[in-house]
């Protein structure tokens, strides 16, 4: 395996554009740390500059990967080579508790056999469908007063607790570091109250999805979800970010607001997140 230096992720992620959108999970990390955004991250490939898999792990040299759920992203254009790759000593840790972090549906049988072989256990930890919105032009945007448009803004470091405790995947000590990571260093937008206080608001992860859509009870069917992810892909576009949201298959709610939108479903895709040693 190789280890990816600043100029050959900025190759790399070129070359993973051509595979939009399956690349998405990958591309949105080498996207995100090209541009200088903080990570705990590398990425190493089976081969260079011909690369067919290419891995994002955790970086285990930096003294922060442990503030964080470490997480494994792949992108494989060969089976053969990413089984292979896999069973290498040096590929992953498989001692660690670990996500299989948007891992292609079509690999989990492979991931599971290969598991097996080391001797690890595996569970499922949730299956999303993507959808994404290949050109600005297809976004439904929904007419916006001028009174909402003064409440929307960004989200700051002083809401990181509102959003921890409501985030499905959140609640706890590496949630609020995540969340606190995601406010700091990427795009958010959140509609106030006449108080000042967020009552609806929508993250980007660190590799760059769409996400962390929440509306506080009382104000749910004014029509703010729709309004934030209109908001937020309008800022991600002018700033030349990807537009993708991977949304969990039984979520039907956040499925028919993106579809409403413009936003585009991969039929043929599934990524899954798998933990190792659960």
């Amino acid at each position: 395996m190789k280890t990816l230096e600043k100029s050959e992720l900025q190759v790399a992620e070129k070359v993973l554009k051509k595979h939009l959108p399956k690349s998405y999970k990958v591309y949105g990390y080498l996207y995100s740390i090209n541009r200088g955004k903080p990570t705990t991250m590398e990425v190493v490939v089976d081969a260079w500059p011909d690369f067919k898999v290419i891995i994002c792990r955790p970086n285990l040299r930096n003294r922060h990967v442990m503030d964080y759920t470490l997480k494994v992203t792949v992108f494989s254009m060969d089976e053969q080579i990413f089984r292979t790759t896999l069973t290498q000593e040096n590929t992953v840790d498989w001692s660690l508790n670990f996500l299989f972090a948007g891992l292609d549906a079509s690999n989990v049988p492979l991931i599971k056999d290969v598991s097996a072989l080391k001797g690890v256990n595996l569970k499922t930890y949730t299956t999303v469908q993507m959808l994404h919105l290949p050109d600005i032009s297809y976004l439904n945007s929904p007419a916006v007063d001028g009174e909402l448009e003064s409440r929307i803004t960004s989200l700051d470091v002083s809401h990181i607790d509102l959003v921890n405790n409501t985030w499905k995947f959140g609640g706890d000590e590496r949630g609020y570091r995540n969340v606190k990571n995601l406010i700091s260093n990427f795009p958010s937008c959140c509609i106030k109250d006449e108080q000042g206080q967020p009552v609806s608001w929508i993250l980007v992860y660190d590799y760059c999805a769409i996400g962390i859509l929440y509306t506080v009870l009382e104000h749910r069917g004014k029509g703010y979800a729709k309004v934030l992810v209109s908001a937020l892909a309008k800022r991600l576009h002018s700033e030349g970010y990807p537009l993708f949201s991977f949304i969990e298959e039984d979520n039907t709610v956040s499925y028919k607001l993106f579809k409403s939108l413009g936003f585009t479903e991969v039929p043929s895709y599934r990524a899954m997140w798998l933990e190792v040693n659960p």
